[in-house]
């Protein structure tokens, strides 16, 4: 069996405002850069990291926490 690889520079490229990385058990995590988040903007659905089991889901949480700026 082929094991399965990701592409984490490409995430970093897409999402530079995020610290990227996948975790020893296999898990994505992303954690924002250079920024505190306000009690509004965490009330508000922002998260100061993210993370997921697996890519797809991992850059739909991504997608959202950029959509909600």
């Amino acid at each position: 069996m082929t094991p399965v690889t990701y592409d984490l520079d490409a995430v970093r490229a897409v999402f530079p405002a995020w610290s990227v990385f996948r975790s020893d058990a296999g898990a994505f995590y992303a954690t924002r850069r250079g920024e505190t988040l306000t009690d509004q903007q965490i009330d508000a659905g922002l998260q100061r990291t993210v993370c997921a089991d697996d890519l797809a889901d991992f850059i739909q949480l991504l997608q959202v926490q950029e959509d909600l700026r």
